[in-house]
């Protein structure tokens, strides 16, 4: 019931259209049984009365079965559909520390696993439909003949019902510890793609990945489905042995016990025969249902730890203010849990203003809080405490998506997209590119066809140039370079510090670099070091006293 409650809030009249079209075709395949049971047993009424309903019924059930599929196909494509936006959509609007605490391993579990499972499941439903009209309807018709006997048969099924569903109730609970360890399963995966050159390198670190971790979650999962799915098996036989059971007391102990005739037995048999497959069908799909409530409740657990996060208006296209004036950071802090010996790593407080028409230089070690400055300054953290401004105006949750639009970034783990997505500039956008890959010494390489890339399986220093690319051609006020010179040639470096980073500046843009590229301090107009999460230094003098105040503070 939950599950159907959960369709019918996508389309109530599919759902009940759906159903009722799989109950009218197990009806009217009931209905053709009743027909060849009385042509074979004799009736009163005629042959060719029998044949025209013969006829009618056998039109009826292709028919009604068909439009029952039909149905249920668009909206299993409804829901997949709707789930996978829904979840998506979440995605891009929860905060993104919120994201990284839930983990993008459980995201990709429930996009690529969980909602295949629902709508493979609801396919079934025409299915599960028919198959129950046909048992009721084979029920009722057994009543008919005696309700004496239809008494015994319920009382036989009853007693099957109950023995099914406690091993079912079992079964669910490996299914859902199966569903647990997928989620595992997923988090290794990613390591085995995104560790790939690592563990190729050393291969005691491989073997110990793919023994302690990868095969000993693969068996883990793999034992609970098979434990979970031998019981689904076992109930089922349960169900067929108590079915044969019912036949043989008709076939043996029937005449014996009620007198009844040859046609009264022969009626009994052939229809409890003919239950056999719909009953054998309704408890293969059974399994199905159960990964299906699995899989629904880890897609409304997920959904419920993401949607307190979201934001209740539409995500849309906001636009910068080109006359924006200065960014302030009023003593902004921000703490995150980490592996080690104090347990947690804070940031700040931090004081900053930014300014059209500057370049500033962030520097520091390893672990010093550049990236998570990064991220605060771009609106992608919200601080713990403190405030974050924009020309006066203090940013908050109902702001932050406006004020990112101020910030183009390029990050050390950026993600290179295949075309320019979003990017502005109709007709000329390829042009654009065009002189931007010049610029950047890509024209060989990469080439702009309606905004999307020739290719993209280039260099690491090659991929951050089309990175860079497409920010330059976002044209934003505000600048960030997350160690964007690491994987770079000396050569393209010196363009990098000494032509393309003035160059911004000439135009009014305002450029944060994070870096480690000492030599190229005598182009920021300010450089400030970070130190344990806290500014250990700034200034805006000669390189020469940068140097001096730098090595004070080291």
């Amino acid at each position: 019931m939950r599950f159907i409650g959960f369709l019918l809030r996508y389309s109530r009249r599919n759902v009940i259209l759906a159903v009722l079209t799989g109950l009218a075709s197990g009806a009217c395949s009931t209905g053709l049984l009743a027909v060849v049971n009385l042509a074979l047993t004799g009736s009163r009424l005629s042959r060719t009365t029998l044949m025209w309903s013969f006829i009618g019924l056998a039109i009826l059930v292709p028919i009604t079965r068909s439009a029952s599929e039909v149905l249920l196909l668009q909206l299993g494509q409804d829901t997949i559909f709707g789930l996978r936006m829904q979840l998506s959509r979440a995605v891009l609007e929860v905060p993104l520390r919120r994201l990284e605490e839930v983990g993008s391993h459980r995201v990709l579990s429930c996009l690529t696993d969980d909602v295949p499972t629902i709508a493979s499941v609801i396919s079934q439903i025409p299915v599960l439909s028919i198959n129950s009209a046909l048992i009721v309807g084979c029920l009722a018709y057994l009543g008919w003949l005696s309700w004496q006997v239809l008494a015994v048969v319920l009382v036989l099924i009853s007693v099957g019902v109950v023995g099914y569903q406690l091993p079912i109730f079992w079964a669910t609970r490996y299914m859902r510890r199966a569903r647990a360890l997928s989620d595992e399963l997923y988090h290794h995966f990613r390591a085995l793609t995104n560790g790939a050159k690592e563990l190729k390198q050393h291969s005691g670190r491989r073997e110990a990945f793919l023994h302690q971790e990868l095969k000993k979650t693969a068996e883990a999962f793999r034992g609970q489905n098979i434990k979970g799915f031998r019981i689904f098996v076992g109930a089922a036989s349960w169900g067929q042995l108590l079915l044969f059971l019912v036949i043989g007391l008709l076939l043996f102990e029937l005449p014996a016990i009620t007198g009844a005739g040859i046609r009264t037995v022969t009626g009994y048999t052939i229809t409890l025969l003919y239950v056999v497959a719909p009953l054998q069908i309704l408890m293969n799909i059974v399994p199905h249902f159960g990964r299906a409530g699995v899989a629904l409740s880890k897609v409304e657990e997920l959904g419920v730890e993401l949607a307190p996060w979201t934001n209740a208006t539409e995500l849309g296209v906001a636009r910068p203010s080109p006359a924006w004036r200065r960014v302030e950071l009023h003593a902004v802090t921000h703490t995150y849990r980490r592996e080690s010996e104090d347990g947690a790593f804070r940031l700040g407080p931090i004081d900053l203003l930014l300014e059209p028409g500057e370049l500033v230089f962030v520097v520091g070690g390893n672990g010093s809080g550049k990236t998570t400055l990064a991220k605060l300054l771009t609106g992608l953290y919200l601080p713990d405490s403190g405030e974050i401004r924009l020309d006066g105006r203090r940013i908050d949750e109902n702001s932050i998506e406006m004020y990112r639009q101020y910030f183009s970034v390029v990050f050390s783990d950026f993600f290179l997209f295949h075309k320019l997505l979003g990017v502005e500039g109709g007709a000329d956008l390829d042009d654009r590119a065009a002189a931007a890959l010049r610029q950047l010494h890509l024209e060989r390489h990469v080439e702009v066809q309606g905004g999307q890339f020739s290719t993209i399986d280039l260099s690491q220093g090659q991929r951050k140039r089309l990175a860079l690319l497409t920010a330059l051609l976002e044209d934003r006020p505000i600048y960030l370079f997350d160690e964007w010179a690491a994987d770079q040639d000396p050569w393209f470096k010196e363009i990098f510090y000494r032509q393309l980073l003035p160059i911004l500046k000439s135009r009014g843009k305002s450029v944060v670099a994070i870096t480690h590229d000492d030599r190229y301090y005598d182009v920021a107009d300010r450089l400030i070091k970070l130190e344990d999460g806290k500014v250990a230094a700034e200034s805006s003098r000669t390189v020469e006293h940068l140097d001096r105040v730098l090595k004070d503070h080291t």
